[in-house]
Order: C-alpha cells, then sequence, then structure tokens
C-alpha cells in the first residue's frame, strides 16, 4: 500500500508536492477505512479534487511513471516546461509484507551528446517506526551523481560499484542481482511493488483486462460479472460470446482503450431480459466503462492491489461511484487501496463515506501547484456543511469561471454593429 507521493519539478509542479496516504490517528472516525501494516496505518482510499488543469492528473502520471521505472519500461519523466530546471525528482514510500520502505528518483533530460543524462539520483531506504511513534528512514543505499555521494548499507564492494555505473538506467536494473545478492532483494521489494499498482485513465480506460477475466480467468470472473449486473440493473448476465463473428466495423467510441484485436471486443455480450446483443454498440459508455473497470476493481480487491484512477466519476451515476468507494473501505477489504480524481462532489461527504485524511485538494495559485487535504484545514466539528464550503470556494482548489461574459461581450459587439 501507498503511504506517500512526491513530485518535484515534474509536469505542471514546478515545486515539491506530496500526497500522504498515512493514516491521522487522531482522527476518530471510521477505522473501517484505515488498514494496519504493521506499525503503520494507512488509508484504505484517497480522493483528490480541484480545478481542470491543476495537477490532479499529473499526481497520478507521477505513480504511473514510478511504476514504469521500476518495471524497467520506457516512460517519459518530463520537467516543468516553465523551468530552467531540466532534473525531475519523483518518489514513493510503501509498505512491503510488514515493513516499510522509501524509494526517490531523480532524471536529468539535459542533452549531452545526444542523449540525456538520465538517472542522476536514487535512494532506498527503511521506514522505522520509533518507540516514541515517530518515523525514521535508514538508508539502505544513495547513488548521487551530482552530489558525489555513493553508498551501500554495510557493503564497500557494492558502494565503488555505485560511483562507476552509467545513469541510463535505475540500480536494480543495472547491476546483477544474482552477482550482487543484496541488490537482487532491492529489485525484488520494489518490482513487487511496481506489480501490484494498476493505473487507469475512465476517458480512456483498457478493456483488455475484463475481456481476459471474461476468457481465462475463473478465479474472478463471477465476481466480476457480478460487479457489472449490480451496476446495471437492466442486465441479466454478462459474457465473452465465442459464437458471435462477422466483427462490424470499428466502433466510434473513445472512451475505451481498444487492443489490437477488435474482434474480441466485439464479442463481449451483455443479456437484457433474455435477450443477448453486443454490449460495444448496444450498451451506454458508463456502463462500457463499467464493464472496463471491473476486472481491476475484483482484481484488487482479491488480490490486495493499488488501483489508480483518472476522473473516476466519468460517466458514472453518482451512486455507482460511491459504490465503489465503499468496497475499498469496508472492514472487509485488507490491503487493497483505492487513489482517484474526481469532480463529483457528493462525495464530499465525511458522515458515512470518508475520513477528512482521505480528501485532498489541489490548486495553483501563480502558477504553483499545492496539494493539501481536509484534515490540515481548520478543524470542523459539524461535518454537514463541508459541501457548501467547498462549493463556496472556502476550501480552494475551485475554478472560478466567468462564462456570462461570454454573452455580454457578444452583446456589445451586435451594439456596435
Amino acid at each position: 500500500m501507498i503511504l506517500n507521493i512526491r513530485v518535484n519539478n515534474f509536469l505542471v509542479f514546478s515545486g515539491g508536492a506530496e500526497m500522504s496516504l498515512a493514516a491521522d490517528m487522531n482522527i476518530k472516525k471510521f477505522y473501517s477505512n484505515v488498514h494496519a501494516v504493521g506499525a503503520f496505518n494507512v488509508l484504505k482510499s484517497a480522493c483528490v479534487y480541484g480545478a481542470n488543469n491543476v495537477g490532479k492528473t499529473c499526481m497520478l502520471k507521477a505513480v504511473a511513471a514510478i511504476k514504469a521505472v521500476l518495471s524497467d519500461c520506457d516512460c517519459p519523466i518530463p520537467a516543468n516546461i516553465f523551468s530552467e530546471n531540466h532534473v525531475s525528482a519523483l518518489g514513493v514510500s510503501f509498505t512491503c509484507g510488514e515493513e516499510a520502505y522509501s524509494y526517490d528518483f531523480s532524471y536529468d533530460s539535459t542533452e549531452e551528446g545526444g542523449e540525456e543524462r538520465g538517472f542522476v539520483y536514487e535512494r532506498f531506504a527503511r521506514i522505522e517506526k520509533g518507540s516514541d511513534g515517530k518515523l525514521s528512514e535508514r538508508e539502505i543505499f544513495v547513488r548521487d551523481e551530482s552530489g558525489g555521494r555513493y553508498y551501500f548499507e554495510g557493503d564497500g564492494e557494492l558502494e565503488k560499484a555505485l560511483s562507476v555505473l552509467s545513469p541510463s538506467n535505475i540500480l536494480i536494473y543495472t547491476l546483477s542481482g544474482r552477482k550482487y545478492p543484496k541488490v537482487g532483494e532491492i529489485k525484488s521489494i520494489l518490482t513487487s511493488f511496481a506489480r501490484s499498482v494498476e493505473v487507469v485513465d475512465m476517458n480512456n480506460i483498457p478493456i483488455d483486462k475484463t475481456v481476459e477475466v471474461l476468457k481465462h480467468n475463473l478465479a474472478i470472473r463471477e465476481r466480476t460479472v457480478e460487479l457489472i449486473k449490480l451496476a446495471d440493473l437492466d442486465i441479466d448476465d454478462y459474457i465473452y460470446s465465442e459464437s458471435l463473428a462477422n466483427t462490424p466495423s470499428r466502433s466510434q467510441e473513445n472512451a475505451l482503450n481498444f487492443s489490437d484485436c477488435p474482434e474480441d471486443m466485439y464479442r463481449l455480450t451483455s443479456v437484457h431480459r433474455g435477450k443477448a446483443v453486443r454490449s460495444l454498440t448496444f450498451d451506454s459508455t458508463g456502463t462500457k466503462k463499467m464493464v472496463a473497470i471491473a476486472s481491476y476493481i475484483i482484481e484488487a480487491l482479491t488480490e490486495g492491489k493499488i488501483l489508480v484512477v483518472d476522473e473516476m466519476d466519468s460517466s458514472l451515476h453518482f451512486k455507482l461511484t460511491r459504490a465503489i468507494v465503499s468496497l475499498f473501505n469496508n472492514e472487509l477489504n485488507e490491503k487493497a487501496q483505492l487513489i482517484f480524481t474526481v469532480h463529483d462532489v457528493t462525495l464530499l461527504d465525511c458522515r458515512r463515506l470518508f475520513r477528512k485524511d482521505q480528501i485532498w485538494f489541489a490548486s495553483k495559485e501563480e502558477g504553483e501547484v499545492r496539494l493539501y487535504s481536509l484534515a490540515s484545514l481548520a478543524a470542523e466539528k459539524d461535518n454537514a456543511d463541508i459541501l457548501e464550503r467547498y462549493k463556496s470556494g472556502a476550501l480552494g482548489a475551485l475554478p472560478e469561471p466567468d462564462l456570462i461574459a461570454v454573452l455580454i461581450g457578444r452583446g456589445e459587439d451586435e451594439d456596435e454593429e
């Protein structure tokens, strides 16, 4: 589970920002929304509100970039375009078993000899909680190209090796885990975390996973279909039909990310009142998005994964979005985590759904992005007015469109004519 996400000079972020998912245990409410992992208390879900283009999606892209780097996948790590600094920094703290770890890296996109400088900084540490309850970090390795610092806990040979490594990739993909068992242990921890993370965009969500579940994954197929049926009261069943052939022309649906084999997509069949129909040509956009996200939700809950979703309320009924959040907050859920961006203000509910430390806001002030939680604002005894305070702008992270000026301006132009 993720404890903390950190970004600096990345995409819209010109400075540093971080989002914490470590539960504030001073909040005496909804303990079911918190999962204890060893000495750490982690939030099962968290949402981010804010106006358009203030950094909500960029924070999730940071998670996707960290996953890609740890998975040895090609992924751009762009610095802020308004900054003269070409070095982007990303970091994440997470639990693994009963332990917790912190990993940070910096990437320099400055070109030298036609190639980017690459990974100029790495740091991996174990997070420990003292008897006083305070957290501290014990460094396991540091590779700092700019500062000239190289350290590997208890291993002088590896420490020397760090100083001559190429910055073209991170440590775990540069040194052999067979030759250096300690590196192999670190690689196992970091890649295990990367595999546990799924990042999806509800406006272009891959439907391939649901197709594969319906075709091959018996372990979660029934639960996935059950979730789809509960989400659309008119659906009796949802299947992958081998009998459907003669694939029609490609759908104009832009909300789904199609694979290179659209035939599979057109074999998805929803059953309405006993009538089997092609889902992609009959069902609504909301239903099709629910079909696509259903397999991610069930897999996360079943296998204890971290599901990161951009615009989760896109095309979904507010009760359905709320129900998905409740699945992750439920006391029966262990280790699965949901992090998402949202505009649906009906989820601003600290009476029945969220703790204050689960609600986050993103705002932009003079070009600088700021992330803050509801818990960091002045304490409120009465949670009933949170929605009204957000709508009034008292909590920030709210656009102020003066669209009426469009009509007023048009009227002035007509008068002049």
